[in-house]
């Protein structure tokens, strides 16, 4: 056996304790890799937002998340999401980490309304339902747009205040028949009221009479999540257009399939739709 001398000691001491050192912080670096910041509403009809090292990977549900530049995703769960998702994500290191996602059930309303065009209930012309297709299609077009940004981070503000006629996920009755549960949240105006963009983002869509919404607009805030604004009057921004928070984008109205004027607005994370009202703070009382 080989003498060690007391240099060759404090050389082997200090070997040992760097390696040490490099092992314990690799540990750390794991563990503090172990799962992704997340922030949001783990709820039917609520949106998430996440954070990873760049250069991961994410999948929810098998399904993969797009990333933006500065590491952030955003999951969105629909009104009648299942008590659980799994969320994956493989780190730059290849370590890979999964985690169930608890999401909490929400009971919606019934909502009957009446006094509704038949045509626009059961349209039943093939000029009409041909209208339709081309309506949705075109929408769809639009909502399929990826844009590599992360606006959705912004905190959001209402795009108008008023009284609440109407609230996601309740099951509509049009007319004594029913219909697809109501994907957004109505706020009634007078028509002319302004709108307002409630986040930074991307005009994606501006057309200013589609069969059921009337005048429509949607603007992307980055990652395919996106917000819709209906049954419009007017329409002030284009497509193309980048709008800032707080920016007047169009006027309430009572276009499309709707009782009387007012907003309604839908929030959408790529092909889910969630509740907008739960982007916002509570609405201000006496408005």
């Amino acid at each position: 056996m080989r003498a060690v001398s007391e240099g060759d000691a404090d050389s082997s001491s200090a070997f040992a304790g760097g390696w040490l050192a490099w092992l314990f912080g690799l540990i750390l670096s794991a563990g503090a890799m172990a799962a992704p910041q997340l922030d949001g509403h783990f709820v039917q009809g609520g949106m998430v937002i996440g954070k990873v090292p760049d250069g991961s990977r994410v999948w929810l549900d098998e399904q993969q998340v797009d990333i933006a530049p500065d590491g952030a995703f955003v999951l969105g769960f629909g009104r009648d999401a299942a008590p659980h998702s799994t969320l994956k994500v493989r780190y730059p290191d290849g370590h890979i980490e999964q985690q169930v996602l608890d999401i909490a059930p929400r009971e919606f309303r019934v909502q009957r309304i009446d006094g509704l065009p038949q045509r626009k209930v059961t349209p039943r012309s093939r000029e009409d339902l041909a209208r339709i297709r081309r309506d949705a299609a075109a929408v769809r077009k639009a909502r399929s747009l990826k844009r590599f940004a992360s606006d959705f981070e912004q905190r959001f503000i209402w795009p108008v205040t008023g009284p609440i006629s109407g609230v996601y996920g309740s099951q509509r009755i049009l007319n004594g028949k029913p219909r697809r549960p109501h994907m957004g949240v109505d706020v009634a105006r007078p028509r002319g009221t302004v709108v307002v963009a409630p986040a930074d983002g991307v005009v994606i869509f501006a057309e200013p009479d589609l069969f059921y919404s009337g005048g429509t607009l949607i603007i992307d805030h980055g990652m395919q999540m996106n917000t819709s604004y209906l049954h419009l009057s007017r329409i002030l921004v284009h497509k193309g257009q980048r709008v800032k928070q707080g920016q007047p984008i169009a006027e309430i109205g009572s276009t499309g399939r709707a009782t009387g004027p007012h907003l309604h607005w839908g929030a959408n994370v790529r092909k889910v739709r969630i509740d907008p009202q739960l982007l916002v703070p509570p609405m201000p009382k006496g408005k």
